[in-house]
């Protein structure tokens, strides 16, 4: 799955309430053993340098909520009112 194309269809105006639902997913979740540490670094980075919010840090985000909670994601994604978003990811969580 191309996560970054995904990414890129979300309105401006939904990227920081999305961007604190997955931050809360992933503090939360209680499967970091699936976390790769190429992903938190990716991720670390961006949140130090504050750009978590922009596309790479959006896009590191989501691939690392989905391999923790996917199904959580799907259901932050309805919750903010990004139904096709969700959609895409409820159809390639049911392929796995």
């Amino acid at each position: 799955m191309d996560y970054r194309k995904l990414v890129e269809t979300i309105p401006v105006g939904k990227r920081e309430p999305l961007l604190n639902r997955l931050v809360d997913l992933i503090l939360t979740s209680k499967n970091d053993e699936k976390m790769p540490n190429r992903l938190a670094n990716i991720i670390l980075y961006n949140w130090q340098n504050d750009v978590l919010v922009s596309e790479t840090g959006l896009t590191a985000l989501l691939e690392a909520t989905l391999l923790l909670e996917p199904e959580k994601t799907a259901e932050a994604l309805t919750q903010l009112e990004l139904t096709d978003f969700a959609e895409q990811i409820k159809n390639v969580i049911s392929k796995t």
